[in-house]
């Protein structure tokens, strides 16, 4: 009896953590950049239908009705969660400070006071002192910052700024409408995305961020657009209403269990007094 009711626990926690996660995911559902979080949970049904063919005991014999009775009181729990890192949609802005990038694999290189992390999120302004930065304030880095430490700035008289699909910026002659080369968009890419860890302000780590190298040539940057979130709000809502149900089933087990060890508990106590 009790096996049920901890098992009810579990679940109920397990659907809060979904819970969680989904939430989040509708809480960004418009923030440029952003990419959706998603949990695995493993139950019987699961474990069963990925490994019945493996199983240790031959079919059809006590032994094997004991280990997948036993596999059964296992409760569903997290055992994986991913980030879906599929390119949102672009939306056009035709700000020249607005930049998006068309692969999953490509990121921009920021300056934080924890150190360089990167983004997604290309919706760049001017700092007063003329440098590019993103909407938290972070410094947007250039391709030679490992070896200069500098980042982008721009003088008052740029008021053209062209930057071509592989990050180069180029910027107005003063006076005129030709245009010269400046500094180039530190963007970098992430062979294995699953080694990313988030932080907040939509913000990425890797373990050791020291091996990061400027892609020179990544064909993958555009101006003038920003990626929108890849969250899509009807399935998560969808899949909110889901959990919630979940949840109060998850409860209504839990109390049908914990009256009926009440109910026991009284009857033995009647029958032994």
């Amino acid at each position: 009896m009790q096996t049920g009711y901890y098992s009810s626990a579990a679940g109920m926690v397990t659907q809060f953590n979904r819970i969680e996660t989904i939430s989040n995911n509708l809480a960004n559902a418009n923030t440029n950049g952003f990419k959706e979080d998603n949990l695995v949970i493993g139950d019987f049904m699961r474990i069963y239908e990925e490994k019945r063919d493996n199983l240790p005991n031959e079919d059809n014999t006590k032994d094997a009705a004991k280990f997948l009775n036993r596999t059964m009181t296992k409760s569903p729990q997290v055992v994986d969660e991913y980030t879906d890192f599929s390119v949102g949609n672009m939306q056009k802005t035709s700000n020249q400070l607005d930049v998006a990038l068309s692969r999953e694999d490509l990121f921009f290189a920021v300056k934080t006071p924890e150190g360089i992390r990167l983004t997604r999120d290309g919706s760049f302004t001017l700092s007063d002192e003329g440098k590019l930065i993103t909407k938290q304030g972070y410094e947007v880095l250039g391709d030679d910052y490992l070896q200069s430490s500098d980042g982008i700035s721009f003088s008052t008289v740029d008021s053209v700024i062209d930057i071509d699909k592989n990050g180069q910026i180029y910027t107005n002659v003063p006076g005129s409408a030709t245009l010269t080369q400046n500094k180039k968009l530190f963007i970098a890419s992430v062979d294995n995305l699953k080694y990313l860890q988030k932080e907040g302000d939509n913000l990425y780590k890797l373990d050791d961020m020291s091996r990061l190298e400027p892609n020179e040539e990544s064909g993958g940057v555009v101006q003038g657009f920003v990626e929108k979130s890849n969250v899509n709000a009807v399935k998560m809502m969808t899949q909110l209403i889901e959990t919630n149900r979940l949840v109060g089933m998850y409860q209504k087990a839990m109390d049908t269990q914990m009256n009926e060890m009440n109910k026991d508990a009284i009857e033995k106590i009647a029958r032994k007094a």
